[in-house]
């Protein structure tokens, strides 16, 4: 099964939400779906951006769950902005 990843772009948080809770929440909600591979939180250009790897059956479905694992975290955390990529022959393709 191939390998996809939704990466986000994370703006203000919610009020009372604690900065350590966003990326446990973005996997978990790609968990509902999916089997998810891996996830991690980086800082590029001062501003925090996650990624959740999982394996899903085609892009169509890899792009259900990306577009559900930002509307979960936007309960949260404010997306600026997202992708989802494939990865093929250790390469990783925007998934439109």
């Amino acid at each position: 099964m191939p390998s996809y990843r939704v990466t986000i772009s994370v703006g203000r948080l919610a009020p009372g939400v604690m900065p350590d809770s966003v990326l446990p929440r973005a996997a978990a909600a790609a968990a509902e779906l999916v089997v998810v591979e891996a996830s991690d939180l980086s800082v590029v250009a001062g501003s925090p951006r996650i990624v959740v790897r999982f394996a899903a059956e085609d892009a169509g479905q890899a792009l259900r769950v990306g577009g559900h694992v930002v509307e979960q975290t936007g309960l949260i955390a404010e997306p600026l902005s997202w992708t989802v990529t494939a990865r093929d022959q250790g390469r990783w393709y925007l998934v439109r």
